[in-house]
C-alpha cells in the first residue's frame, strides 16, 4: 500500500496521487547561458534550481507524484525527498507552472 500525503503550501495543495503535467502555457529548456533548466513562457523565463529542474524534467503527464518521487530516491539512496517534491510541485502548481489530474 502506498503512503498517501497531501501538502499544503502557501499557493496550492497536492496529492501523491495526482498526475502532474507541465502547464502548456510553458516550455521547459536548458538553457546553456544559465547552466540551468528554465521555463520559457511569453512574457519571460523562470530559472530553475537545479533540484527544481530534476522534479520538472521527470513530468510526463503519466507519473503519479508518488512514482515521481521514488524516482529520484532510487537515484539517491537514503535520500528522503517526499516532502520537498511534494512542496515544490504544491508551489509550481499555484504558480501556474503545472496542472494535475487524478
Amino acid at each position: 500500500m502506498a503512503f498517501r500525503e497531501t501538502i499544503v503550501s502557501a499557493e496550492a495543495v497536492i496529492d501523491s496521487a495526482d498526475v502532474p503535467a507541465l502547464s502548456r502555457l510553458f516550455r521547459l529548456q536548458f538553457e546553456e547561458a544559465q547552466s540551468a533548466w528554465v521555463l520559457l513562457y511569453p512574457e519571460g523565463m523562470v530559472r530553475l534550481s537545479s533540484s527544481a529542474g530534476e522534479i520538472m524534467t521527470r513530468l510526463d503527464g503519466a507519473c503519479t507524484v508518488d512514482a515521481l518521487i521514488r524516482n529520484p530516491e532510487s537515484a539517491f539512496p537514503g535520500a528522503d525527498l517526499r516532502h520537498d517534491v511534494l512542496q515544490f510541485l504544491g508551489e509550481a502548481l499555484g504558480r501556474g507552472w503545472i496542472t494535475t489530474r487524478r
